[in-house]
């Protein structure tokens, strides 16, 4: 895997966000995975590569953003399947069960999903941030049934404990028209 590690911040002010997003990508040589505003009115970047380059770039973003931060995330062991999630690149050859958690927090569905991809064997579909959709967060995946529980459960205690879960839902067998119109992405 070329980037073990990915992190996310989320800030109140677009203005503030745009600037730390400069001093993150000048701090430390990391990619830029997405940096834009997000609903209601906040803005997000989100950014990969080596361990201490993330750790190093966060910690430059998070000072740089001072008292406009509003959440963050930094995980150093990223499963391989979240970036493409995240970023619309995955391609799902057969889908199983389908599973679909939901959240108040963006950092909070990213970090779920990387869980629910640790925990079990499933593929993750896709993980939306915040645009659209009021500023929640959600992810899908797809696998066996008693694997796709696994990860739903795991995700769901994961963002519950935080206090941000908004749902959970598994479809055993999912109609085709549910895949085939892509309903959930």
């Amino acid at each position: 895997m070329k980037e073990p590690a990915l992190a996310l911040i989320e800030f109140k002010s677009i203005a503030r966000g745009v600037f730390a997003t400069d001093v993150i990508a000048k701090k430390a040589p990391v990619r830029i995975l997405s940096t834009n505003p997000i609903c209601p009115g906040k803005y997000m970047v989100i950014f990969a590569g080596e361990v201490a380059d993330v750790e190093e770039s966060l910690y430059a973003g998070i000072a740089a953003g001072g008292d406009m931060v509003v959440n963050d995330l930094y995980l150093p062991y990223l499963h391989r399947q979240v970036i493409p999630a995240i970023s619309g690149a995955t391609n799902i050859k057969k889908y199983g069960a389908l599973g679909i958690v939901e959240a108040f927090s963006v950092a909070s569905i990213v970090n779920a999903a990387d869980t629910a991809a640790k925990v079990a064997s499933i593929e993750l579909v896709e993980i939306r941030l915040a645009n659209g959709i009021g500023g929640k967060a959600y992810f899908v995946l797809t696998g066996d049934l008693a694997d796709v529980e696994v990860s739903v459960a795991a995700a769901r205690e994961l963002i519950k404990a935080e206090g941000m879960l908004a749902g959970c839902e598994i479809i055993a067998a999912p109609h085709p028209d549910l895949i085939e119109k892509g309903v959930y992405f």
